[in-house]
């Protein structure tokens, strides 16, 4: 199978899934300072949990360009990485509903700790089934970007029951480490 089919299906998953977080964002009732401070912590966790969506959306493209052919494993750990990007909705709304709470936040956490990790699963499928020579394998080398967001991720989710803001200061810098697409794949396939 080629490639073309996981991508479109992937941008549609991704998708429906901004548009069922953006779905569930409240129109304020007023207008006033007030009223907007209190649907603030709704719309920072939307923004955090959109450039999430659009970064994987970023690197998932990057990505497929380095896949030749399309197996069921590859087919799997997409499925995967999807479900667990598909949860982000649920897990940014509580957050938002209950902002600075030490359990919604960890399990914000959680719902990006999961997704890094399907990822990280995702590249290995297509590095299994491409080669260990293959563009992507050249390309992630140690992936040591990778591992660090997600030691950050599992240490933001701990701090959580500590300092919420500092979890959440977390969650934003791993986002601002990957706001520009992985240049590794990039080179990579202009290289290759």
């Amino acid at each position: 199978m080629g490639k073309d089919r996981l991508a479109a299906f992937s941008d549609g998953v991704i998708a429906i899934i901004i548009t069922i977080m953006v779905l569930e964002l409240k129109v304020p009732h007023g207008a006033d300072w007030t009223t907007l401070r209190g649907v603030a912590p709704n719309f920072v966790a939307y923004v955090l949990s959109f450039v999430y969506l659009a970064i994987y959306w970023n690197n998932h493209h990057h990505l497929l360009h380095t896949v030749t052919r399309v197996d069921g494993l590859i087919l799997w750990a997409n499925s995967h990485l999807l479900f667990w990007l598909s949860l982000v909705p649920a897990a940014t709304g509580w957050m938002g509903e209950n902002f600075l709470a030490p359990l919604p936040t960890a399990v914000y956490g959680v719902s990006l700790l999961i997704p890094a990790i399907a990822y990280h699963l995702l590249q290995r499928a297509i590095v299994h089934q491409q080669g260990k020579h293959s563009v992507l394998a050249s390309a992630l080398g140690r992936d040591l970007k990778g591992k660090i967001s997600q030691l950050l991720y599992a240490a933001a989710v701990a701090l959580a029951f500590v300092d919420t803001w500092l979890s959440i200061a977390i969650y934003a810098l791993v986002a601002v480490m990957w706001l520009i697409p992985d240049r590794r794949i990039e080179k990579a396939l202009h290289e290759g």
